[in-house]
C-alpha cells in the first residue's frame, strides 16, 4: 500500500504568553491570519483552523517535510510574539484518502472571516 505523507503542526499556548490588550491582540490575530493565508497561497498549507482547548489552539496539515513546516509555522507573527510554541508531526494516510482543495480561500482577518 502507498501512503500520502503531510505534516501536522499544533499551535500550543504558552503558559508564559504575553498579555495583549484588546487592539494588539486583534491585530496579532490578524498578522496570524495572514501568514496562514500566504502559506495557502505558496502552496504549503492545505487545511487549518482554531481548536477549542485551553492549550492546543490550531492544527495546520501542510504538504511540507516536517522541518519545512517547522520553519514555516515558527515564522508565524503569534509564535514570534511567544503567544504559541509549535508541535510538529510527521501524518501518514493511505493513499488518495484525504483530498483538499487549491480553490479554497483562506481569510486574511477576523473581519474578513466574518463578512
Amino acid at each position: 500500500m502507498e501512503f500520502d505523507r503531510y505534516t501536522i503542526a499544533l499551535l500550543i499556548l504558552r503558559p508564559d504568553a504575553p498579555q495583549l490588550d484588546d487592539e494588539a491582540a486583534a491585530a496579532l490575530q490578524d498578522a496570524h491570519m495572514a501568514h496562514l493565508a500566504d502559506l495557502h497561497e505558496a502552496g504549503h498549507l492545505l487545511a487549518c483552523g482554531p481548536l477549542d482547548d485551553e492549550v492546543f489552539r490550531g492544527l495546520s496539515i501542510l504538504n511540507v517535510e516536517p522541518e519545512r513546516a517547522r520553519e514555516l509555522k515558527e515564522q508565524d507573527p503569534a509564535v514570534r510574539a511567544g503567544r504559541f510554541s509549535v508541535k510538529v508531526i510527521p501524518w501518514m494516510v493511505p493513499g488518495g484518502a484525504m483530498s483538499f482543495s487549491s480553490a479554497a480561500r483562506f481569510p486574511r482577518s477576523v473581519a474578513e472571516a466574518t463578512s
